[in-house]
């Protein structure tokens, strides 16, 4: 039995190997697509669609602001160990003050849920939003 070249890249491909010289592309675990907006690179569709959906809402005057990837420190980290941080997809100002702080979820990991049982603890006062697609 014989290959020819393009059958060799598909059995290559297939047990998730690279020919020599070519880089494999790895799918996202979670099946999701990144997807470019204003220059910003987010990790799916429905997190895009969320960003587009605040700029409306914001230019409408529906609410103050918001922002994206906000970084909240969880352990401080040391001795070699590096902080823990959770990192919301959209923090959102409404008009009457209230702050938001936003997940956009196609699916829970656990490393998700630990951290969140933790910014619970740590920030008490704040609550995490998630929106599902």
């Amino acid at each position: 039995m014989s290959w020819n070249e393009q059958e060799y890249e598909n059995y290559l491909k297939k047990i998730n190997k690279a020919p020599q010289g070519v880089a494999l592309i790895k799918q996202p675990k979670y099946h999701n697509k990144k997807v470019k907006v204003d220059g910003f690179l987010f990790d799916s569709q429905f997190e895009a669609d969320y960003y587009s959906e605040l700029k409306i809402q914001l230019r409408a005057g529906v609410i103050r602001g918001f922002c994206r990837q906000a970084h909240f420190i969880l352990t401080a980290g040391g001795n070699g160990l590096k902080p823990m941080e959770y990192v919301a997809d959209f923090v959102v100002w409404g008009l009457d003050g209230t702050t938001e702080i936003v997940d956009t979820k196609g699916y829970k990991t656990d490393l998700y849920i630990a951290k969140k049982k933790v910014f619970k603890e740590k920030y008490p006062k704040l609550e995490i939003k998630e929106v599902s697609a």
